[in-house]
């Protein structure tokens, strides 16, 4: 694993006095971080967004279409040009996250896109910062880049973007978040992932076995504090080094994650869910998942398992992580409490995005103050 700089380098991206703010070129605007970024970020840089299809229609930031698989970007002769002239920053979040998109589409968004924004960074003398993900640490072994080739193809992209990052010599940083989690005053975020949908699961009753061992940890991370430690390096113009923006060993373990959903469902008045069986993950993929496919259990019920097996292979960890995150001015590291916390403000706005659990869980209230009454 690699380690950060305890004191890096830094070229200050701010002007002097009386000359303009700089401009700061973000990727991922829309996507689950991106939001977080942009409340981040906006206060002290002019943003300019790259974005494909869905517009962020955010009055704060200005946005130009673009296609990060696309020869120079998508973007004519001209608009590199401007974008060159003006750019002060970039920051390269976006990504392709979908393990159900082709292995081979995985590769190409991820690795071209980082090429694409090298160059354009190389051509306004930007210092560059690549959004990566704390998991290319995870080890998979043949077998399970097999069975799973979106996860396998998704973590080896961004392997394989970092080292374009280091090859390119172009001053800025790598920075690595774990799972990131919404907010963590309100827990919303800007899309359900696959964290997300897995907590929905549990509380209602649809997992009744989790790949794992109760003590793994689960390193997750609210999306603003990720955002603030990616704020704190750039305004700091760090320019060179590999950043763990992780709770490491703060970080909540399998069993405490399944505690938090079941809280909640009792809290609410809904039916408390059974825990999970949790099995060690050698056994769920070399016993378990085998066995499944010869089973009369409904498909959906298999691919639901095998989807959260994808998903705790990569996330759950024995050792943890290092972490970046409250040293040296980076951001703050959340307590393990704060993430528990949090964790359950994910799934209370979970719950809000589903009216049929909310209608459920004022008739059980109505029904309580009724017989307290």
């Amino acid at each position: 694993m690699s380690t950060y700089p305890l004191r890096p380098t830094t070229a200050s991206p701010h002007p002097a006095p009386g000359r303009r703010r700089p401009t700061l070129l973000l990727t991922g605007g829309s996507g689950v971080l991106g939001r977080a970024l942009i409340d981040e970020l906006v206060r002290d840089f002019d943003l300019v967004c790259l974005r494909h299809h869905r517009p962020l229609a955010d009055p704060r930031v200005r946005e130009v279409g673009a296609d990060l698989v696309a020869p120079g970007l998508g973007l004519t002769a001209r608009e590199r040009y401007q974008l060159a002239t003006e750019v002060d920053v970039v920051l390269h979040s976006a990504a392709q996250t979908n393990w159900r998109t082709p292995p081979e589409d995985i590769w190409h968004t991820n690795t071209q896109g980082t090429a694409g924004l090298l160059e354009l960074a190389a051509r306004a003398d930007a210092p560059f910062y690549y959004m990566s993900t704390a998991f290319v640490a995870s080890e998979l072994g043949q077998e399970d880049r097999e069975r799973f080739p979106g996860a396998a193809a998704y973590l080896a992209s961004k392997t394989a973007a970092e080292q374009m990052v280091r090859d390119s010599g172009q001053p800025g940083a790598i920075l690595r978040p774990s799972v990131v989690m919404g907010d963590s005053g309100t827990g919303r975020i800007a899309g359900q992932q696959g964290l997300t949908k897995a907590l929905g699961a549990i509380v209602l009753g649809q997992v009744p076995v989790l790949p794992g061992a109760p003590e793994a940890r689960v390193d997750m991370v609210p999306q603003d504090f990720v955002a603030r430690a990616t704020g704190d390096l750039v305004r700091a113009g760090v320019t060179g080094g590999e950043y763990w923006l992780t709770a490491g060993k703060e970080a909540p373990l399998l069993r405490e994650v399944v505690e938090v959903c079941q809280e909640f469902a009792v809290d609410n008045g809904l039916p408390k869910p059974p825990s999970p069986r949790l099995i060690p993950v050698e056994a769920v993929h070399r016993l378990l998942l085998p066995m499944l496919e010869g089973t009369a259990l409904p498909e959906t019920m298999r691919k639901r398992f095998r989807y959260y097996a994808e998903l705790l292979l990569v996330f759950q960890r024995e050792l943890p992580f290092d972490s970046s995150m409250g040293v040296d001015g980076i951001g703050r590291r959340p307590s393990h409490a704060a993430i528990r916390a949090a964790l359950r403000r994910n799934v209370d706005s979970w719950a809000e995005g589903r009216p049929g659990l909310l209608d459920r869980r004022v008739a059980a209230g109505a029904g309580v103050r009724e017989m307290a009454s």
